[in-house]
């Protein structure tokens, strides 16, 4: 699929990311004299965000955050911030003048009190080196190019509106979505998005790069534009927002791309890895009588019959077709012991085992361990819930290290003689067993890092939902997975709504009343029809949140269980979900990036060591000209997005930069040995902009004229999630 990129191995030390180029108008007269002083200046690859505690801003400094691109942040509700003066904003260098900030962020086109000499200073920095402004969410009005509202445009609430990026958008800073950005529209009683659409002054230098329909009209308004006036440049965004939401998501990209003009450290990429957990092996199933799971720990021993889920050969050969035609590759946590204990029981048969070796190459494989046992401290089951035995003196009774080498090791032997591909270094054991894991056991095994340091494990799988920060166990880092809430046990539709009624009722609607009692958890309003609840209400949901790690940059990948792909196959419409969805969201140039586990903890480890070597001061980057300079400490690999056809090496003597995504080339790469990355910018016109003042707009008032009587300017608002 043209969407989806299978990246089996990753180049060692280097991790290749991007973003979307913007188009460039033609400069005026103005624009270019300030070309010319930012072309001898220095410009620090650093965003300047002045916020007022509102979410669009903050939305803004956290796309930069996890981008890894420097920012500043001059909060203007804080009594002790600094002033925004000349000298704060420029000074010299060298003898050579400074430009501290490559682009502006503010909450809106004016936030300032009338007559601020801190506008004043930075109306006069963007003009003298050509640096643009975001107004991050601001009222349209004539003073930002935009005719008011209140004549012809629209202002309120626009859940569900389908915006799109208009050809000038395409051809500009959000060439990488495919056209379309739908409004989110999660709580039909929830104004969950507010906007101010309307069309661009007449006569004023503005260009429109996204729009929506006007209710009750058959126009368009803007959402999203640009504004050139008095030598200077200014993306005009005129919808509410928080980071969480698609909307913002989707245009995240293109605004920080417009705002650096695709020259600035960080970088960032749509990843997408699913793990199949308990693969070979059987999965118990739900019983919806008895509320609990037969043969696992939340049944009291003796309750019930197990009656294991365990996937087909047919299961098998759908999963292969689905991977081939979604051009998407699966990660299979497999347990031999499951293999060996069926053929056991079945005279020597296992179809299951025999279609997967056949197909192997269809799959990355994932030493899960043997046979799937519980790592940690020995459980006592003789209660629910269980707890952790404990020895004469009352310590914790653990796993021994020789049954955590039997397992990794046992497991590798059975992949050497099935002829499975198993990636060496990478472990995931069964429930992330051997980590810590609260309440029962608020540490890891003690055998954990030895064990996993003498059979040579690199990356090991966690819960993101219990320790999702990376962390060093012996000789392995840890790769923190997200856990998709299909549930292990449930083959059948019917098994997974009835439990996920369970779980997510009150006592008083049947349920168990976990909702109720557990922090951070919902319940339902009612309980989900057996019949419309998996497809109405829990696939929706999990393709949304699934997606949202996606659309975050969030490298983790997600886990489902083999019991998912078997019998009514109940975690293909989630995955197919979040492809199709992807797919229409995204141009070409934007594909999902498939990694192996290995590869998607080396690029968390090199995330961590260039945050924090952003947050010690010990970065600094800039450029003069069509030269970038970028110094990072020594072994931490150098983040950044740059146009394409950026070469390294003074004058581009040196190979091609980056790898393309998103219309623009990224990477890390390290510096060389004098600490120093130097990149060559490709030949580029000067930075847009006009000074043609706007004219009145037809049948509106001039510009520069108060806010209509009656027209309130209502503070930004979206539902936090």
């Amino acid at each position: 699929m043209k969407r989806s990129l299978r990246t089996a191995v990753l180049t060692s030390g280097v991790l290749l990311l991007g973003a979307g180029i913007p188009a460039a108008p033609a400069a005026s007269a103005a624009t270019a004299a300030a070309a010319g002083a930012a072309q001898d200046a220095r410009v620090d690859l650093r965003v300047l965000v002045v916020a007022d505690g509102g979410p669009a801003t903050a939305a803004i400094a956290a796309e930069l955050a996890a981008a890894g691109t420097p920012y500043t942040l001059v909060d203007l509700g804080r009594a002790n911030r600094p002033v925004i003066d000349g000298a704060f904003l420029a000074d010299t260098v060298d003898g050579r003048p400074r430009a501290r900030f490559q682009a502006v962020v503010l909450p809106n086109d004016e936030p300032f009190p009338a007559g601020s000499a801190e506008m004043a200073a930075l109306v006069a920095y963007q003009k003298t080196y050509g640096v643009p402004q975001v107004d991050a969410y601001t009222y349209a009005r004539p003073q930002n190019g935009l005719q008011y509202p209140v004549y012809g445009g629209y202002l309120g609430p626009v859940d569900g509106v389908r915006a799109e990026v208009t050809a000038a958008g395409k051809a500009g800073p959000f060439g990488y979505l495919d056209g379309a950005v739908p409004f989110e529209d999660n709580a039909p009683d929830v104004n969950e998005s507010y906007a101010f659409l309307s069309k661009p002054v007449a006569g004023a230098d503005f260009t429109p790069y996204v729009e929506a329909p006007i209710p009750g009209r058959a126009d368009r308004g803007v959402l999203v534009g640009e504004y050139r006036h008095d030598g200077r440049r200014e993306l005009v965004v005129t919808f509410a927002y928080n980071q969480h939401q698609r909307q913002f998501r989707l245009l995240a990209r293109g605004i920080v791309d417009w705002m650096t003009g695709s020259v600035r450290l960080g970088s960032s990429r749509h990843h997408f890895a699913v793990h199949v957990d308990d693969v070979l092996a059987a999965d118990d199933r739900w019983d919806p009588v008895l509320n609990c799971t037969p043969g696992d720990v939340d049944c009291a021993p003796g309750t019930g019959t197990p009656d294991p889920i365990r996937m087909t050969a047919d299961d098998v050969a759908y999963a292969v077709d689905w991977s081939r035609r979604r051009g998407f590759t699966l990660d299979m946590a497999f347990n031999g012991g499951g293999s060996v204990e069926h053929r056991e029981e079945h005279g020597g048969a296992d179809p299951t085992a025999d279609r997967l070796v056949a197909d192997r190459t269809a799959f990355r494989w994932i030493n899960h361990t043997y046979d799937h046992p519980y790592l940690g401290c020995e459980q006592d089951v003789s209660s629910v819930p269980w707890k952790c035995a404990v020895n004469a003196d009352g310590t914790t009774k653990w796993v021994s290290r020789a049954e955590l080498d039997h397992q990794i090791a046992d497991n590798r032997r059975f992949a050497e003689q099935a002829g499975l591909p198993l990636r060496e270094g990478e472990l995931v054991t069964g429930e992330h067993s051997g980590l810590k894991l609260l309440p029962q056991q608020p540490e890891d095994n003690p055998h954990l890092a030895p064990s996993l340091t003498a059979n040579g494990i690199s990356w090991l799988g966690a819960d993101n939902s219990r320790d999702p920060g990376q962390r060093r166990v012996g000789s392995a880092l840890t790769v923190a997975r997200h856990p998709v809430n299909i549930f292990y046990n449930a083959g059948r539709v019917a098994e997974q709504v009835d439990e996920y009624n369970w779980i997510y009722t009150s006592r008083a609607q049947g349920g168990s009343g976990l909702c109720e009692t557990l922090p951070g958890t919902t319940c339902l309003d009612a309980p989900l029809d057996s019949a419309t609840g998996y497809r109405d209400h829990i696939v929706p949901l999990e393709t949304r949140t699934a997606l949202g790690h996606v659309l975050s940059g969030d490298p983790k990948p997600h886990f489902v269980h083999q019991s998912n792909l078997a019998e009514d196959r109940i975690g293909y419409p989630v995955l197919d979900g979040v492809l199709d969805a992807y797919e229409g969201l995204f141009a070409a140039d934007t594909p999902l990036v498939n990694l192996p586990m290995s590869a998607v903890g080396a690029e968390l480890r090199d995330r961590a060591a260039w945050d924090a070597a952003l947050a010690a001061g010990e970065v600094t980057a800039y450029r003069i000209g069509d030269t970038v300079t970028v110094r990072a400490p020594e072994g931490v690999p150098v983040a950044a997005t740059m146009p394409a056809g950026t070469r390294t090496g003074t004058g581009g003597q040196g190979p091609a930069f980056g790898e393309p995504y998103a219309g623009t080339v990224s990477g890390r790469t390290a510096p060389g040995q004098d600490g120093a990355l130097v990149l060559t910018l490709p030949d580029a016109p000067a930075p847009p902009a006009a000074d043609a003042p706007a004219a009145p707009a037809e049948g509106g008032p001039p510009p520069h004229t108060p806010v209509p009587a009656g027209v309130a300017r209502p503070a930004p608002f979206a539902a936090e999630r």
